[in-house]
């Protein structure tokens, strides 16, 4: 229901505790009359210095999410956005429809997901082949290339970072991002390169490297954002962001 400030809609977002970007990211896009409302999700153990270290930070997500929702359901929110990406990835597409299922049965709202927003944006984009890259350790990887091989699209680079912890994902620098996407990732092989992590903060970079690069720079921020305000019937463009939100 939309109130003085949120004249056109008011947006839950589930962010882990840990997360210190995705607040900022959808801030710096906000469009007019939508307002964003966090619900932070509590992270006990944030060090993930392996796969055994990242696939309890999943575990904890999912610990915490309901008592996350049930506080956040108290401002009355219109829409759902999960503001965190590995788990929207986890186990493939079909695991990815039932999470979105779930979430939509415990609040009764319509749910944005990075991993979906990734699937809709390779429809619109047309990509068939990808370079990805992550702040995860290769069990993080894997989920995130297994969900694109399930909607069709092929990872042929990936690059995942290994943030020591899951805030430290927020301490990755514009320089090191910048040659992993030159140096590492481009080709002529690839039809766009793809960037999970919602504290890994390339909003802005994706949009600038769409330049240098001549082909699609999707954030994952950028992305989620996009595909909420689609699904909710805006047509919100706005430069600075990425092709997505300029053109899409």
């Amino acid at each position: 229901m939309p109130d003085t400030v949120g004249t056109r809609a008011k947006w839950a977002m589930m962010i882990p505790s840990t997360n210190t970007v995705v607040e900022h990211d959808y801030w710096m896009m906000k469009p007019r009359g939508i307002t964003f409302h966090a619900g932070r999700m509590f992270i006990s153990q944030p060090n993930i210095k392996g796969d055994d270290d990242f696939a309890d930070l999943v575990v904890q997500i999912r610990a915490a999410l309901e008592g996350a929702i049930r506080d956040i359901m108290t401002c009355q929110p219109d829409y759902l956005v999960m503001a965190i990406s590995v788990e929207s990835f986890w186990g493939g597409l079909e695991r990815a429809r039932e999470y979105i299922k779930s979430l939509e049965e415990l609040t009764g709202l319509r749910v944005a997901t990075g991993a979906d927003a990734c699937r809709r944006a390779c429809e619109v984009l047309n990509v068939k082949k990808i370079a990805l890259v992550t702040p995860y350790q290769p069990v993080g990887d894997d989920q995130v290339v297994n969900y694109f091989k399930d909607i069709g699209v092929e990872t042929v680079r990936v690059r995942g970072l290994k943030a020591p912890s899951a805030t430290g994902i927020a301490d990755i620098d514009e320089p090191t991002l910048i040659r992993t996407l030159r140096d590492e990732l481009d080709g002529d092989d690839i039809d766009a390169i793809f960037q999970a992590g919602t504290n890994m903060s390339m909003v802005r970079l994706a949009d600038e490297a769409e330049r240098w690069l001549g082909k699609p720079v999707v954030a994952i921020n950028a992305a989620t954002l996009w595909h909420a305000l689609r699904d909710n019937g805006f047509d919100d463009q706005m430069d600075g962001f990425g092709s997505l939100l300029r053109e899409h």
